[in-house]
This record gives structure tokens, C-alpha cells and sequence, in this order.
């Protein structure tokens, strides 16, 4: 006796932080537990070039796609700076009220700068994202990541000790759950 051929089929995913849907293929929705998807958000963020990785996870009937990571990419990063001014980056690991994670924030000033004050906005940029990263969880600084608001924030509090042309997250990540 033969056995029946099982068929892939298209399953709905929710994305609640960007309040999209998208459909993954896959025999079973048991099978689309754990699938990374690779969401660009160009578009939506009007030329920001951003991705957003997020991963599946069955919750009951529907699959949710929860953030592991945001990256801005490189080319974005390469068109914002300009000859005569500076770069400050850096990157550390940190604690959310529900996981660790690592960012990595990127600095832009307007002019060249001495060192000193480039290392004295790297310190107060740790400082301040380490405090406000103790009230949060991570859903949230997603949230405030993906609409600006923790980038905003920071470039204002920075603008005291020297004005910036570009304050982003380059890369946000989960490293792990609590």
C-alpha cells in the first residue's frame, strides 16, 4: 500500500513589532518553531537601512515572529559620513530586565575632533545606555529603536558635549533569555 505525499503548505506569521504578517513555507506548523526570517525595513523607515532579525515561535495555534537582532548595514553608514569629521563607535554587553544583550552604538560629529572628546562621548553614550537598558525589557528597546526614540534621546543628551550629525544603534542583539 502506498503512503500518502505530504505537501508543503504557506503558514501565517505574525511580526507584533512592526504589526505585519507574513507567510513561511513548511510540511507542519510544529516545523516553523526556531526559523530565522531576515525582515528588511528600508522602506518602511524611509531610506534608514535597517534589518530586522526575527525568530519563530508557536504560540498555540498562531506563530508569532519575535526580534533577536537589529543591524544597520554598512553602505548606510558609509553615506552618512563625510570628509572633516569623526566616527565614534563602540561595543559592550549589557543587561535588560529580561536578557543580555550587546549594542553597539555609531557616532557621528559634525567636525574633526581631539580624542579626548571623541572618548568622552564614547563613555557618557555607555553610561547612558547602560541605565536606561536596567528599566527595559527587550520588546520595548526594539520598539524605541525601530521609532527613534532612544537614538533621539541620546543624540540630545551627547549634544552637551559635542554636537553629532549621526547617533544610531548599529547593531542591537540578544545574546541571552533570562
Amino acid at each position: 500500500m502506498a503512503t500518502a505525499k505530504i505537501k508543503k503548505r504557506f503558514f501565517d506569521v505574525e511580526i507584533p513589532i512592526i504589526n505585519k504578517e507574513t507567510q513561511l513555507q513548511a510540511f507542519e506548523a510544529k516545523n516553523l518553531t526556531g526559523r530565522v526570517i531576515r525582515y528588511d525595513m528600508t522602506r518602511s523607515l524611509r531610506g534608514k537601512s535597517l534589518i530586522l532579525q526575527l525568530k519563530t515561535e508557536a504560540r498555540g495555534e498562531k506563530i508569532v515572529a519575535l526580534p533577536q537582532k537589529i543591524q544597520l548595514l554598512p553602505y548606510f553608514l558609509r553615506r552618512m559620513l563625510r570628509k572633516g569629521t569623526n566616527y565614534v563607535e563602540d561595543s559592550f554587553a549589557a543587561e535588560c530586565k529580561d536578557a543580555e544583550v550587546r549594542i553597539k552604538p555609531f557616532l557621528i560629529t559634525r567636525r574633526k575632533v581631539s580624542r579626548a572628546i571623541r572618548k568622552a562621548l564614547r563613555d557618557k553614550t555607555k553610561e547612558e545606555l547602560i541605565n536606561y537598558l536596567k528599566t527595559k525589557d527587550v520588546e520595548k528597546v526594539f520598539e524605541d529603536i525601530l521609532d527613534g526614540h532612544l537614538q533621539k534621546n541620546l543624540n540630545a543628551i551627547l549634544k552637551k558635549i559635542y554636537p553629532l550629525s549621526l547617533c544610531e544603534i548599529r547593531i542591537f542583539e540578544i545574546k541571552k533569555k533570562k
